[in-house]
């Protein structure tokens, strides 16, 4: 699908002629009754976020104004989209940093090891299993089992 060449710079395309660089989606806005299209890159520094792209039945339905107007609103966008990304990576490390705590204290319960005795534990038994720590610490929180029998480490 078509996108903006450069971040911030919206891109006005009018379809007066037939459209050879993108057959599939020519032939989806044909029949979609799209003859123009104002797309603009979501970017926040040097993250690309996607696109937002804007879509009329009406050949000269996107004018300078519509291009200014429309980069304030994709601006703001990205940077609503990014914070938003942003929590939901903070929020999935708070979860996998509290299971892996949980699966420390197992060991730890279990087998007298210290904090960090535990974790090194953790940390070579999912290499040993070449599984990612979070899934195999949830696999202990959830099952009680590691996947291979634990050896103390000194």
């Amino acid at each position: 699908m078509p996108r903006c060449a450069l971040p911030g710079e919206g891109r006005r395309h009018a379809r007066r002629r037939p459209e050879r660089r993108w057959p599939s989606f020519t032939e989806r806005a044909t029949l979609l009754e799209v003859s123009s299209m104002l797309s603009f890159q979501l970017f926040v520094q040097d993250d690309d976020l996607g696109a937002l792209n804007l879509y009329s039945p009406d050949v000269r339905a996107f004018d300078e104004d519509s291009q200014h107007v429309g980069s304030l609103f994709a601006s703001h966008a990205a940077v609503a989209l990014a914070a938003s990304q942003e929590r939901e990576h903070l929020t999935e490390a708070m979860r996998t940093r509290d299971l892996i705590g949980q699966a420390k204290g197992i060991l730890m319960e279990r087998h007298k090891f210290t904090g960090d005795q535990a974790f090194t534990l953790l940390v070579r038994a999912s290499q040993r299993a070449n599984m990612k720590l979070r899934d195999l610490a949830d696999r202990l929180v959830h099952t009680g089992e590691l996947t291979s029998p634990p050896h103390r480490t000194t």
